[in-house]
């Protein structure tokens, strides 16, 4: 079987609102704190219709902080599969001092969706906030979308490309994948 070709998407300010908190922000704390981004669901559907499967990557530091639990975040996610066409959810849980495989900036949770469900990597792009998400595609293969936001530390990466929104994000990666372009980092 050929592998598949895939859209990685963080969650946290690319599907859902990320609600700022001092110089950062906070995910969600449940399911009645969820609230889609406008353009999320038909930019995904776009996606879907020209061939792609759909995975979220995402860091959930709060757990090993202790200010979350990981019923809440899995929760979240159970409802985010059930209003959007992603294929599966991939969380890291752990905090940056327990220096696991799997944090963004590390590609791990990336590898590992590879792994289950024979994604194409070369051909992948991950759509992410922070620099941290664009680090993570590069260190995997993949080409790196960056929603510049005020939170996103731009220079601390280097996306290929910068987008205001999730719509503006999709519109690129489909008009490069409609221009025959390879959307591989190593063709670019």
């Amino acid at each position: 079987m050929n592998p598949q070709r895939v859209v990685f998407l963080d969650r946290d300010g690319v599907l859902n609102r990320a609600f700022p908190e001092g110089d950062t922000t906070r995910p969600p704390m449940s399911v009645d704190e969820l609230e889609l981004l406008p353009g999320v669901p038909e930019s995904l559907a776009r996606l879907r219709e020209a061939g792609f499967v759909l995975v979220v990557v995402t860091n959930q530091p709060d757990v090993a902080r202790g200010k979350q639990t990981r019923e809440a975040v899995e929760a979240i996610n159970t409802r985010l599969g059930e209003q959007l066409p992603l294929l599966d959810v991939f969380a890291c849980f752990h905090d940056t001092p327990g220096k696991c495989s799997c944090r963004k900036p590390k590609p791990g949770l990336l590898l590992s969706a590879a792994a289950k469900w024979n994604l194409d990597l070369t051909s992948g792009v991950l759509i992410g906030d922070r620099w941290s998400d664009i680090a993570a595609a590069h260190a995997a293969g993949c080409r790196g979308v960056l929603i510049d936001t005020p939170f996103s530390q731009r220079q601390r990466c280097s996306p290929d490309h910068c987008a205001a929104d999730i719509t503006e994000a999709v519109d690129w990666i489909l008009a490069v994948a409609h221009a025959g372009e390879p959307l591989n980092r190593e063709a670019s």
